[in-house]
């Protein structure tokens, strides 16, 4: 037997006991490596999300430090002009270069007056532009103001150019020659280039800056680069809408929703701190967000699960192969008893020897023991029984086939009958007719004139006709017999049809859709009866009409009497007299209106009768034949269903 087949929980106990305890114990490895790792990963995941809150709040605080050093540069720059004795143009400017000159992310500085007219500027296109109308000038006058809602500035001559399309382009049209220094567009739609700083001044005017969206990202990505060892974190600024102006780039412009969440579906772990320090007071309201990929960030709790599951399993191999061992020499009585069984089933030992002790394998091979011996006795027993019964099955062989073949013999003079009764209702009547009309011309031939004579001889010649067309009407239903293809109600209708048309007497069939499906054996034989009857009165009734009707007894109303005699119409009538109503059988009925006769008179000659009592016998039916002088015929008779 190859290792593998001890491993077989099916053939050694030992072997189930083993993967037993390996499943128990793995099953109990895979529960606890799961909450292991599920605490696990919700501490890190905890961890981890309150260190990226805290990378968020140096973020927030560092951008919130910045921009209001860049605050009050511009509120020590108002100060300045204050108190300045020249408050003209070109004091105004050499004024905000000498402010810009160490703050080259101020890409333009500005001063309105109190109208909104730009009065002077580090640049030269918006000198003299209205700009009234924008936030930062109304919020500016108020007090230090930073937003990044820039909107467009553009100098006079631009400006009453371009009124026609202020109601559509709004207030952030195009700033024309301005465009480099006062520009608001935002890129690609959505992210800002500019931050708006408003200071107010003395007289009333305002003084602003635009800090470039630049130095904002370059803030941003070198505050990435220092959070990043060994990190690989992602910085991203959201506006007070929830929009990303500054992030990755497939992610600017987007708009953070409860479907499209910077998590990515559980992908990521955030740490965020909305609201920067001077947004409240100056209108920013930017949030700043820090995520890292949750593989990375959850990768300690996967590896305390991996490690987890690992030990455990590794216990339940150590448990398996030691319950293996441990097993071992308890079941070895009980292999070789198993061994000693088969040796039983194949026929190479006749007994169980039964194993010394009083535990639970001595008693189980006691109770074999006992089986096994029992179980030879009845074998024995069923040798002895077989030897008889093949015997006895010999003989039972021998005496079917002589029933057999006295079976075959009935059958062969059943068939004989049938052949008889067929060439008597065909052959026989027409060459009977035949005979007659011979004897009739005959006799009278000295009497009858050529013309008379011709008549007769081709009355005969129509009999013989008759004959012969019945005759092979008779052997094709010998081979061919419609009522097996197309069952008892097709065949009866194609014979009443067949039977109005040759004789001009109104034939009709009554039969129900269950009896007319049959095609057995029984079937045949009440069509052959039928067809003698109808033969019958055709050559003997002088009948004027012929009623054929098959019903279910259930049909035919019990206690019925009656002796046929009736009125004379014979039509319609019950024979119910003979025929007493029993369930499961089946009622046939062949009447007719013609001249009637005795029936306990005898014709010699005449088998038309007697063969359809014999056929009728053959399908256990009694055949009744209820007539008078002058009150027509009614033969009837039950077969079972």
């Amino acid at each position: 037997m190859g290792w593998h087949k001890g491993l077989d929980p099916r053939l050694h106990i030992a072997a189930a006991l083993a993967w037993a305890v390996f499943g128990v114990v793995t099953l109990a490895a895979l529960i606890a490596a799961s909450l292991a790792a599920e605490q696990a990963e919700q501490r890190a995941r905890a961890d981890a999300e309150g260190l990226l809150a805290e990378f968020a709040t140096q973020v927030r605080d560092a951008v919130s430090m910045s921009l209001e050093t860049r605050r009050w540069l511009m509120q020590a720059t108002a100060a300045q002009i204050a108190v300045a004795d020249d408050h003209g143009p070109a004091s105004l400017r050499r004024t905000m270069i000498a402010a810009q000159s160490p703050f080259p992310e101020f890409t333009w500085l500005g001063v309105a007056d109190a109208a909104g007219r730009i009065t002077a500027e580090t640049g030269s296109a918006a000198l003299g532009a209205d700009v009234s109308a924008l936030p930062w000038f109304r919020q500016g006058r108020l007090g230090p103001f930073v937003t990044d809602r820039h909107a467009a500035l553009q100098p006079p001559a631009a400006a009453a150019a371009s009124s026609a399309s202020a109601a559509s382009a709004g207030s952030a049209g195009s700033a024309g020659s301005a465009g480099s220094a006062g520009s608001a567009a935002l890129g690609d739609g959505v992210t800002p280039r500019w931050i708006d700083v408003a200071a107010p001044l003395a007289d009333g005017g305002v003084l602003v800056a635009f800090l470039s969206w630049t130095w904002v990202e370059q803030q941003v990505s070198r505050m990435q680069q220092a959070l990043s060892n060994n990190r690989q974190v992602e910085l991203m600024l959201t506006s007070r809408d929830g929009t990303i102006i500054v992030g990755p780039p497939n992610w600017l412009g987007r708009e953070l929703s409860a479907d499209r969440d910077a998590t990515e579906g559980g992908a990521y772990v955030i740490g965020a701190r909305t609201r920067l320090r001077l947004a409240d007071n100056l209108g920013l309201g930017w949030t700043a967000i820090v995520r890292q990929r949750a593989d990375l960030a959850l990768a300690p709790a996967r590896t305390t699960r991996r490690t987890v599951f690992g030990i455990v399993f590794a216990a339940g191999l150590l448990s398996a192969a030691a319950a293996a061992l441990a097993t071992r020499p308890l079941t070895r009585r009980l292999t070789r008893l198993a061994s000693e069984a088969e040796a039983v089933r194949r026929g190479e030992r006749r007994t169980l020897a039964v194993p010394a002790g009083s535990d639970e394998v001595s008693r189980i091979g006691a109770t074999l023991a006992q089986v096994v011996d029992h179980l030879q006795t009845e074998k024995q027993a069923l040798q002895t029984l077989n030897t008889e019964l093949d015997q006895r099955v010999a003989e039972r062989t021998l005496r079917i086939e002589r029933m057999a073949e006295e079976a075959r013999h009935a059958a062969v003079t059943r068939e004989r009958l049938r052949i008889a009764r067929d060439l008597h209702d065909t052959l026989a009547h027409s060459l009977m007719a035949l005979l007659t009309q011979i004897r009739l011309v005959r006799k009278l031939r000295g009497r009858l004139d050529a013309q008379e004579l011709d008549a007769e001889l081709g009355r005969a010649e129509s009999v013989a006709i008759t004959g012969l067309a019945d005759s092979r009407a008779a052997i094709a239903q010998m081979r061919d017999n419609g009522v097996r293809i197309s069952g008892l109600g097709a065949a009866l209708q194609d014979l009443t049809r067949r039977f109005g048309q040759r004789t001009g007497i109104a034939a009709t069939l009554q039969t129900d859709d269950v009896l007319a499906k049959s095609t057995d054996e029984r079937a045949e034989t009440v069509f052959r009866i039928v067809e003698e009857a109808l033969r019958n009165i055709e050559r003997h009734a002088d009948a004027r009409a012929v009623t054929v009707s098959l019903r279910s007894v259930a049909d035919v109303p019990q206690g019925t009497s009656g002796n046929g005699s009736g009125n004379g119409s014979g039509i319609g009538g019950g024979i119910g007299g003979g025929i007493g109503a029993r369930r499961g059988r089946v009622s046939i009925e062949i009447a007719d209106d013609g001249g009637g006769f005795d029936p306990a008179v005898p014709r010699p000659g005449h088998y038309g009768l007697r063969g359809m009592q014999e056929q009728a016998g053959l399908i256990d039916a009694t055949l009744q034949v209820l007539s008078a002088a002058g009150q027509g015929t009614r033969i009837a008779f039950e077969v079972d269903t």
